[in-house]
Parts: C-alpha cells; structure tokens; sequence
C-alpha cells in the first residue's frame, strides 16, 4: 500500500523534485561564490595598495594618512578594511591625530571599489588629539560640512592653548549619521557626558550625568563670519545662570545675564578678553547674598595656582542696593577690585543707615603668605545708632563717629597688625592699646579663619570686648 502511494506521488511530482534537488546545486555554487568573493581580500596584500586608502581618505574626509604600521582586511563580523597604528593629519596638516585604527566598512557590492563609493562608513578608534584652541572652530566646521558616514569610537581629545591645557575629553563617541546623529558621548572630569546637536548645529544640548549640571546653547543666525553671537543657559545643582553672548574669538560679550541660587542672586555685565592675554571687566549688580557661603571658599587652595593668577587681569565693579522692604544689614555697597600680574587692589564704599565705612587697600596673591593692607574710614552721625545695629547699647545720645583704622592682615595665618587707630579729634591708640586690639581681634574674628570676620555674633562680641 505505502509503496503504490509512493510511486504514484513519484510519477506525479518527479519533474518537482528533480528541480528541488537541482537547486541544491545551485545554492551550493551561490554559497562557494559569496565565499570567494567574501575571502578573496584576504590574499591581496593591502600595504602595496596603500596610496589608493591614501586617496580615499583624502578624498572622501579631508585626512592625509601620514604613516601606518599594517593594513589588514577583516571578513567577519562585517568585511572592513583596517589601517592600525596610524598618524593621520587634517588641514593640511595642521592637525595631527593619532588612532589605534582607521577602519572603513564598504557596501557589500563594493568591497574592491570601496574608493568610489559615498555609502562607506569610517571609524576612527582609540585615537588620540592634541587640539589647538584656535583649530576647534574648524574642526567643527570640517565635521558639519562632511558628507560621507563617520564615527568616532573611544576618542581622547587635548583642547590646549600655548601649551597649557584647557581641557581633557576623554572616550568620546560621535557619529554624524544614524539614530545617534550629532550625539557625543565621554568622559569630562571622570564624570561621564552627553552632549546633542540639533540638525542645524544652531542648538547644543550639554549634560553632565549624575551631577545635576545640565548647560544649553542657542546660536543665531551670523552677521560676520568671525562673529558669533546666541543665548546660554546653565544649571548647576540649584543654581541657574543665564546671558546673551557675542563672541569674535579674541573677546566674548556678556550681557543680560542673570544667577539664582539659594544664596546669591545677581545681573552683571562682562566683557572677557581672550588674546593677546586674558582679561576681564565687569560690572555686578547684587541681589541677594548669604554671607554664609564665604565659610566654604578655600583660600588655601585657591592661592595654590600662583601660575594662573599671575596671568589674570581683572576689573570688577560691584553694586547692591537693599530694597525698601528688605531687612538687610547693609543698605548699600559699592566695591571696586582690580587684579594684573597677581596684585590685587581694592577700595570699598558701605552704607549703613546714616553709617558710611570706606576701605582702600592692596594684597600681593603671589608671596607665599599674602598680606592684605587696608586703610579704613567709618564716619556716623549717631554712634548709638550704629551701635544698635549690633544690640549693643549706649548712653551717650547723638554722638558722632569718625574712626580711622590701618594695618594689615595676614590671610593664611590669621594674623593682624594694626598700624594705626583714631577716633575723633580726641583719641589716638597707644602701643598698648594696638596690641590690646590685636589680640581681641585674633581670637574673636580670626579664631576660624579670615573669611569668617563677616559674622555679625563675632563683630558684636569683639565690640564689647574692646568698649
């Protein structure tokens, strides 16, 4: 029975199975094929064809392929041409960039005419960059205008600027295609990143992962080609700062600015000049200010970068004006700093109710320990009332003040010498007296460093002591 189905379904479908097991062959043939033209690169030896990845890579993406130590073809995963160890140059040059290797990935159709091809993909891996501040612009101009498929894997970057270093990118992602288009990703201060360019490249999103910094910019449209100008706004923790920019490459404009924080908030208007030195002017108008927040500055290690002080120059000019209905212990302060070549010059003007205090002074940030001279005038109509801003009281009514103070402070070691004291017309501080104030001042003011002589508790303590 079974074998009379057997050869009626033989008789039937021979002329179907005879087919079916012809394409056997033909798949046989199909695959020893693929094989062939699959393996076939792996006898060529790809380093007497070295000018034709020369070309390509010129052609296509703007580098010259200076030296290489191997080129190797790969089958599998995907077939890829790889250049390991080489030093590649961009701009004519300018710009030398080391990779551990410079593979392309070709179409299938066109792993021996890779060349002519505008579908390959480029990866550069494990490449390292020592980058010219002055190069970065067009860097960036070179990878926005590039229209062939490239990708950066594991990239270190160096930002420097006349041998000192900016700023250190390392193991950086970057694709100018696919799903992940204009994403870089890194690591910044140990601290991994990720940074978005929007199609355009008019819109950078920045975000420090698990920092709680988060910065965005908006560019717009250029008026000249050596002149930017746009919008940024960045997030640390609490704090939000934002401002309008212009920026020509040598000077960058700051204005409508704006900082909140839990404990400051203020507005100021700068101008940083980059070259031929670096130079800032502003002009700062507080809102609000903690005084609490000086206990977290560390002038120790503040004064440890001698080599960066010394090539700031500053121009700081600082406002604030207490509103009618704001508690604020000064109602108004106008403070003027100016710092070149590590010498820091100051002068201060307060008010207090109908108190004026005005201060002059300088300090030297490059000795080992900094000096602060000072030079200071307190004039009030009433005494007594100056005196009730500390809870202390008087009994002697509509009393004027005029004191003189001078001397100098040592910032590290919480020292001070006062050089000369005056009130009125009718008292100048002894030696004893001099001393006397020293002491009181050193143990109360400056038992817990010089920054902490704002504390309204220690002056009233230090009043009493000495009246």
């Amino acid at each position: 029975m079974i074998n009379k189905i057997y050869k009626k379904i033989h008789n039937k479908y021979s002329t179907l199975f005879k087919f079916l097991f012809f394409l056997r062959y033909l798949f046989g043939i199909f695959f020893i094929s693929l094989l062939i033209y699959f393996l076939t690169p792996h006898f060529f030896d790809l380093n007497k064809k070295d000018r034709r990845f020369q070309d390509y890579l010129s052609g296509s993406y703007g580098l010259t392929l200076n030296s290489f130590e191997n080129i190797k073809y790969n089958s599998l995963p995907i077939p890829s041409y790889e250049i390991q160890n080489a030093d590649i140059g961009l701009g004519e040059n300018l710009i030398q960039m080391n990779v551990e290797s410079i593979i392309v990935y070709p179409k299938l159709l066109n792993i021996y005419n890779y060349e002519n091809s505008k579908k390959n993909i480029l990866v550069l891996s494990k490449g390292k960059i020592l980058l010219p501040e002055s190069d970065l612009k067009f860097v960036i101009e070179h990878i926005k205008n590039l229209k062939n498929k490239l990708n950066f894997k594991n990239l270190n970057l160096k930002i420097i600027r006349n041998n000192l270093t900016l700023i250190n990118l390392n193991k950086i992602y970057f694709s100018n295609y696919g799903y992940n288009k204009n994403l870089v990703e890194g690591e910044l201060f140990d601290k991994k990143f990720k940074l978005s360019i929007n199609e355009n490249y008019d819109n950078i999103n920045f975000r420090l992962l698990k920092t709680g910094i988060s910065a965005d910019i908006d560019f717009k449209k250029k008026i000249e080609d050596s002149k930017i100008s746009g919008f940024f706004k960045i997030k640390i923790l609490k704090s939000n700062f934002k401002f309008n920019f212009d920026f020509d490459g040598k000077q960058l404009n700051i204005y409508n600015s704006y900082f909140r924080s839990k404990n400051l908030s203020f507005n100021n208007e700068s101008t940083i000049t980059y070259l031929p030195f670096f130079y800032l002017s502003s002009i700062v108008n507080l809102e609000d200010i903690n005084i609490e927040i000086f206990k977290d500055i560390n002038l120790s290690k503040i004064l440890t970068f001698k080599n960066l002080i010394k090539k700031i120059n500053i121009n700081n000019e600082i406002y604030f004006k207490s509103k009618k209905f704001e508690k604020n212990l000064i109602n108004n302060l106008n403070l003027n700093i100016n710092l070149a070549y590590g010498k820091l010059i100051y002068s201060k003007k307060i008010s207090i109710l109908e108190t004026f205090s005005s201060c002059d002074g300088d300090i030297n940030l490059l000795e080992e320990y900094p000096i602060l001279h000072f030079d200071c005038l307190v004039t009030a109509k009433d005494k007594m009332k100056l005196l009730r801003i500390f809870s202390i009281k008087h009994k002697i009514k509509e009393e004027m003040l005029k004191l003189n103070i001078k001397g100098k402070i040592n910032i590290l070691n919480n020292k001070i010498i006062f050089e000369n004291i005056t009130m009125n017309q009718d008292y100048q501080a002894s030696k004893e007296d001099l001393n006397y104030f020293k002491e009181s001042f050193e143990n109360i003011l400056l038992d817990k460093g010089f920054l902490n002589i704002f504390n309204l508790k220690k002056i009233r303590e230090f009043i009493l002591e000495i009246t």
